[in-house]
């Protein structure tokens, strides 16, 4: 490590520990050149996490912009803002991959959208779904009203 006050490149470490609740490792360390002592941090760094979408561009993944989305989705909705932050921003921790399609965000947030609100699902999926015509967009309204029977949910 290059000495901040001489630049030589040579230091030693003197004492070193764990700091920010474990998260970091705190160094005090000894100039050989000039003997002044500084302290450096070591933390680890993660990859930000990629977004392939459907034209094959790459972008960054950003939690925020999709909470926006599940915002338009869950307004009004007995959805709390909790339950939309954790889920969002889930994605970089759970994907255990540096790239993921936009396709699969798509998926989990409409599995998601459907364990959690079937109305908040219904909208999402008239946005963001891939519907060739009205008939399919029914199609899967009457899929989930059936699943929603099942389960003893009422019609409402």
């Amino acid at each position: 490590m290059r000495c901040p006050y001489c630049s030589a490149e040579d230091t030693r470490v003197i004492n070193s520990r764990p700091s920010d609740e474990g998260a970091a490792i705190r160094r005090r360390r000894e100039c050989v050149a000039c003997s002044r002592r500084f302290t450096t941090y070591e933390r680890a760094q993660f990859e930000a996490l990629l977004v392939r979408k459907r034209s094959g561009r790459l972008e960054a993944f950003n939690p925020d912009k999709l909470l926006d989305k599940l915002r338009i989705a869950c307004n009004k909705r007995p959805v709390s803002e909790k339950q939309l932050r954790e889920f969002a921003y889930s994605f970089e921790d759970e994907t255990g991959t540096p790239e993921i399609a936009s396709e699969e965000i798509g998926r989990r947030v409409l599995q998601f959208l459907q364990d959690t609100d079937s109305v908040s699902y219904i909208r999402f999926l008239s946005v963001y779904g891939d519907f060739e015509s009205v008939g399919r967009f029914i199609e899967e309204i009457k899929q989930l009203e059936d699943k929603g029977e099942a389960k003893g949910e009422s019609k409402g």
